[in-house]
């Protein structure tokens, strides 16, 4: 599409200011732990340097920010410029589409941090705007990045049609996630234990492999009650049916899957099943293998756009290796455990050197005692 030539009156605008949208991107993390399966998304309604009105989509199904952000400028909002930190959506979801309420009000100009790339959205807001004859100016590149960052669990899910997927352990400085005997509780201290499940809270789905079941019969809930709102599925992937049906993750209440490659009429499924368990059947082409790609675009189907793979390290690998881990978030705590046969984060049969998975944009963060090392997965 050929932009529109601007009038000398709107070169003569200013230009978007950094600290609207430092506040828009601030508005909308208070999102972070009830918004899914929706994006997070900040708006700030402002004329000659002052706020006029602001708002963050609290939860699916209520008003979006830029809706919000206008209700409260009112009519002040004819003639000003709105700041946004995703596209405005212009197709009629759980609510009335955004970028019309915004065509409604009379805004001037729209400053967007990020495009949408879900198919209902992207592009389809601002082509809306630009035939109200709202300007629509370039923005930084930092602040398509922010967006990028705030909402990479959406816009993954959006434009792959899987979750995203990230991947967690918690080791000692020489990679172990246990000792050879098996004792793992604990390797990392409590402010580095409180993070990790401040971390569960914003992912719509936790999974661990069978033999962190057996190991560690681990219950795999939200316990900081930040997010009350949002799906929690707790998910054992188990090729073979090995879990019992007695663990604690079946005694708490919320979704509960069990994803196998053995039939969902095998006894134990049906077992299972009795308990309140989900049991999906997805095997691969290798036997006792269940099909990670089809489990994850059935996860995505149930609108669940993020999932915290919390070890151990077998199923760790199966993800890694499958090329279906965004990121990478490792606890390191500053002891040596040592032993030949101690666990690592990342079991299987391992990588050639030159395919190494390398992570880009990486984090050193100081969580108590120990570190927390976060980067995405190239």
């Amino acid at each position: 599409m050929i932009a529109r030539r601007r009038s000398p009156a709107a070169s003569r605008l200013p230009p978007p200011e950094p600290r609207f949208f430092e506040r828009a991107f601030a508005l909308a993390e208070q999102g972070r732990y009830s918004v899914s399966p929706n994006p997070m998304v900040g708006a700030v309604v402002v004329r000659d340097g002052h706020i006029l009105g602001e708002g963050f989509h609290r939860r699916a199904g209520e008003a979006h920010a830029e809706v919000l952000a206008l209700r409260r400028a009112g009519d002040a909002a004819r003639g000003a410029d709105l700041y946004v930190t995703l596209e405005p959506c212009a197709h009629l979801g759980r609510t009335p589409p955004c970028a019309s309420a915004v065509a409604a009000a009379g805004i001037r100009r729209v400053f967007v941090a990020a495009q949408d790339p879900n198919p209902l959205v992207s592009g389809r807001g601002s082509r809306l705007l630009r035939r109200a004859g709202i300007e629509l100016p370039s923005v930084d590149r930092v602040w398509r990045e922010r967006a990028a960052d705030q909402n990479e669990k959406f816009l993954t899910w959006a434009a792959t049609g899987r979750p995203f997927v990230l991947a967690k352990w918690a080791a000692t400085l020489d990679g172990r996630i246990a000792s050879a005997a098996g004792q793992s509780r604990w390797i990392t201290g409590t402010a580095a234990r409180r993070r990790a499940l401040l971390l569960r809270e914003e992912y719509d789905a936790v999974l661990v492999g069978a033999g962190t079941i057996a190991a560690d019969d681990p219950r795999l809930t939200r316990r900081l009650w930040c997010n009350t709102s949002s799906p929690h599925w707790r998910i054992v992937l188990d090729g073979r049916l090995r879990t019992p049906p007695a663990a604690r993750l079946f005694r708490e209440s919320g979704e509960k899957l069990v994803v196998t490659a053995m039939p969902v009429s095998h006894p134990r499924a049906r077992q299972l099943e009795k308990r309140g368990v989900r049991v999906w059947s997805l095997p691969s082409r290798a036997r006792g293998r269940v099909n990670l790609r089809r489990f994850l675009l059935e996860l995505a189907r149930h609108e669940v756009t993020s999932l915290m793979v919390e070890g151990g390290g077998q199923t760790t690998w199966a993800f890694l290796s499958a090329g279906f881990v965004d990121r990478i978030a490792v606890f390191l705590a500053p002891r040596i455990l040592g032993g030949s046969t101690a666990p690592g984060g990342v079991g299987g049969e391992g990588f050639a050197l030159r395919r190494t998975p390398r992570l880009s944009r990486v984090r050193v963060e100081p969580v108590g005692h120990d570190l927390l090392v976060t980067g995405r997965v190239e």
